[in-house]
């Protein structure tokens, strides 16, 4: 959906009553201390209660005394190599407690960390350390194997643990300030390129006192941390009760993507408070649950909400909105159960000392059930985009609406309208960025890359919802007469350069892109993906007359069918191509450990996603553990099998 000019045209601008009552609505004041940032409110509860559980990963227990003194150790070395108030501090880690450990050391420090996902292709992650110009980077040395990391110090906790244990584990003095960086967070950008969002210690602390007063945080509240790394819910999963001396626990990455066993798991721990991705918060949801159960809040954003509670759920559900440059979440509002089902649920009202504007094109505000584009306010907006002066420009104004001289206002290229009861309706995007299962993506980011490729003469990228009403990203490709176009070979060349969640689900070719009268691409009429226009690979040209199954291709094919809702799969078929994503692909790797006891990763699926590509890789690997065998060892292997 958009906004054209004769929709802004045709509105009759807000009048003088319904800007009172907008102001009303965005009297959102609550004072909050800004005299101790974060990682001090840690430090003071590691002081006074050493002995608390601070976070618990399956047998890895850190109390908050050990937490601290962690901490501190990195802290001082980091120090060392001169890390100080506002440097830039890298950390690749998968989502673990040293995470958390390694963002409380880098603030303690006085730097900013940097969250890079592990699993991003290793030239995305060296752009972003050259774009922050990380003098440091913390991860684990077999990550650091296959970085690029010329010119930056590695710490590696794994390895370097003697060094990190001779440094000094007392605390160390407070040195930075609200207006200090806390964290730089990067996006999919519309050039090719990611962008840096810089998020300040004081926007933190907005959001870290609003939660805790939200959601009744204490001491004994037990919490989850579920969201990427490189999210930057994984902070909000963080922060708002380690600065209260709460317990946070993190579930394996099996039981965070199956929902019967999440929901089994939330139970068992006695999870109070949890933010789920949209996507997984539906399912979870839908499932039934015991009444004993000890969690109060299911928190849930970075997509839209399509689905409202049961009545019978014995929690209450909060959907949230917010972007990475307006400090996670700007709005917040419980989900009640309804019979509402043509209007979506809302996305709440601001939070805490946050002010929303939906405004048309020129800056005006729009009545109540006016459609516009939603800028936001206050507290929680953060510095701009690092080294994008001309995109700050666009996207960080000066806030007009403010008494303050200095205060932003960010446009966020989101569509809503207000309801008459204050409640906001979010409506889409008003430009090409999109989110799919929470990533915000720049589907020219996506395009970029592909042109790059010899046999691509120009692509679009656009996201397309399916059956079932998920989105899926849809590659339109024009071929260029110089080589073949075989979509193995695009997939390639973005698996090196993007991450997974940016890979199209669908290759579709064109001869040509349709235009729209003034030249720009006609995204309405690009032609829904079907069996005569969907690029595949040669060999795909025969799926159909293949139906010989080795007894793992057979064992993949009816599992994927099942997983894809679908009532056939054929070797060739691409997991991908089918409508699978990474979320379901992270199933499909756990159900191959459970099945074959092989370890594959997420990425052994992006590199061979067909049945027999990953039968034949399922097969070398049985091989492999085979070969490692001893002789006694295969004799009771096959006695178990004779058995």
């Amino acid at each position: 959906m958009s906004v054209t000019n004769k929709t802004i045209a045709d509105t009759v601008l807000a009048s003088e009553n319904e800007q009172q009552q907008r102001a009303l609505w965005n009297a959102t004041m609550l004072e909050y201390p800004r005299d101790k940032c974060v990682q001090d409110l840690v430090t003071l509860h590691a002081t006074t209660t050493p002995d608390a559980t601070a976070l618990v990963a399956g047998s890895t227990v850190y109390s908050y005394g050990e937490l601290n003194r962690q901490a501190n150790r990195l802290a001082h070395l980091l120090q060392t190599f001169e890390v100080g108030v506002g440097t830039l501090v890298g950390v690749c880690l998968e989502r673990a407690p040293e995470l958390a450990v390694s963002f409380l050391g880098i603030h303690k420090a006085g730097g900013a960390y940097v969250p890079m996902d592990p699993e991003y292709p290793t030239e995305r992650l060296a752009f972003m350390l050259r774009d922050a110009q990380t003098p440091v980077l913390v991860t684990l040395h077999s990550i650091a194997a296959h970085l690029s990391i010329e010119g930056v110090r590695v710490i590696c906790l794994d390895t370097d643990i003697e060094l990190l244990a001779q440094q000094s584990c007392e605390n160390l003095p407070a040195i930075t300030k609200a207006d200090d960086l806390a964290y730089v967070i990067y996006t999919s950008g519309s050039t090719g390129q990611p962008k840096g969002a810089q998020v300040t210690h004081g926007n933190l602390l907005n959001l870290i006192y609003w939660h805790q007063q939200a959601f009744a945080v204490t001491a004994q509240s037990r919490a989850t941390q579920v969201a990427g790394p490189a999210f930057d819910a994984a902070g909000w999963e963080i922060w708002p009760y380690l600065s209260c001396g709460a317990s946070i626990f993190w579930p394996d990455n099996e039981t965070r993507v199956v929902p019967t066993r999440l929901r089994d798991w939330l139970v068992e721990q006695r999870i109070t408070v949890s933010f789920l991705p949209t996507s997984l918060a539906e399912s979870v949801m839908s499932l039934p649950w015991p009444t004993t159960t000890a969690l109060r809040f299911l928190l849930t954003g970075a997509d839209t909400l399509r689905r409202y509670p049961s009545a019978d759920l014995p929690f209450a559900l909060i959907n949230n909105y917010g972007l990475t440059e307006t400090t996670v979440v700007s709005t917040s509002g419980r989900i009640l159960p309804t019979e509402q089902a043509e209007q979506l649920p809302s996305i709440g009202r601001p939070i805490a000392n946050t002010q929303l504007y939906i405004l048309d094109e020129q800056l005006q505000l729009l009545p109540i059930g006016g459609v516009g584009e939603l800028y936001i306010g206050g507290a929680g907006v953060g510095k701009g985009y690092l080294n994008r002066p001309e995109l700050n420009a666009q996207r960080f104004l000066p806030n007009t609406f403010s008494m303050k001289a200095d205060e932003l206002l960010y446009k966020t290229g989101d569509l809503a309208r207000y309801r008459a009861d204050g409640q906001i309706e979010f409506l889409g995007r008003a430009d090409q960025q999109i989110k799919i299962r929470g990533y915000r993506i720049e589907p020219n980011e996506i395009a970029s890359v592909l042109n790059e490729h010899p046999s691509v003469a120009t692509s679009v990228v656009i996201a397309r919802e399916d059956m079932s009403e998920e989105k899926r990203l849809v590659a339109y490709v024009v071929p260029a007469e110089v080589a073949p176009l075989m979509v193995s070979a695009l997939r390639a060349l973005l698996l090196e350069r993007l991450p997974d969640y940016m890979m199209p689900s669908l290759f579709v070719r064109l001869e040509t892109l349709p235009l729209t009268p003034n030249g720009k691409i006609d995204q309405k009429a690009l032609p829904l993906p079907d069996g005569i226009n969907t690029l595949f690979d040669a060999v795909q040209a025969e799926i159909a007359a293949r139906t010989v199954y080795t007894p793992i291709e057979a064992e993949l094919a009816a599992r994927l069918a099942v997983l894809l809702t679908i009532e056939h799969v054929e070797p060739d078929d691409n997991f991908f191509m089918l409508g699978g994503h990474s979320l379901l692909g992270t199933q499909v790797i756990m159900w191959i450990t459970e099945t074959f006891e092989v370890t594959l990763t997420l990425r052994s699926l992006f590199e061979a996603p067909t049945v027999k590509q990953l039968a034949a890789e399922i097969e070398r690997r049985l091989f492999e553990k085979v070969e490692a065998m001893s002789d006694d060892e295969v004799q009771a292997l096959l006695g178990q099998d004779n058995n």
